[in-house]
């Protein structure tokens, strides 16, 4: 994920809790946790203050970079440049999104909800972004055979076989 802080920094993280909810209207969730003092991690914060993120979606060939975005820095540090990423500007939000993805969704926040010790983020999907390789415009679908994508389970990247179109 990719936020803005209110000073301007991005902020990107990797998540392991992430999946796509529906397609109608397109919206996706995901679980952004709390620092170990209880105080919520950069990305829950900025959401609730920008209402606004992007899901950028991540290939075999950014795993290591994707996983060095989870390191821990002070509240306005970016993790950007010591992943060796650079970003991309959105068209419908604020919060830039990751160059080198794949994939990536620009989204509102629709609602956040408190269950138990879990936050759950719901976002509406405001704008794809795909490279165009990846698309079939005979058929109007993702080419899967093409799309590597990965996903972070713990702290570690998983490659994950290949998914159909969605």
């Amino acid at each position: 994920m990719t936020t803005l802080g209110p000073d301007g920094v991005v902020n990107a993280a990797p998540f392991s809790f992430f999946n796509v909810l529906g397609a109608n209207p397109p919206i996706v969730g995901f679980c952004p946790g709390d620092r170990e003092d209880g105080t919520p991690k950069d990305t829950a914060r900025n959401i609730r203050l920008t209402h606004e993120f992007v899901v950028n979606l991540v290939d075999e060939a950014w795993a290591e970079a994707m996983n060095v975005t989870a390191a821990s820095l002070p509240y306005g540090a970016s993790e950007l440049e010591s992943a060796g990423l650079s970003t991309a500007p959105s068209s419908m939000v604020k919060a830039p999104r990751i160059a080198a993805s794949p994939a990536s969704l620009e989204c509102t926040e629709w609602g956040t909800l408190q269950i138990g010790g879990n936050r759950l983020v719901i976002g509406l999907v405001k704008r794809l972004h795909l490279r165009d390789e990846l698309f079939d415009p005979k058929t109007q679908r993702i080419r899967s055979e093409l799309f590597h994508v990965i996903g972070r389970i713990g702290q570690s990247a998983l490659v994950l076989p290949h998914i159909g179109p969605f």
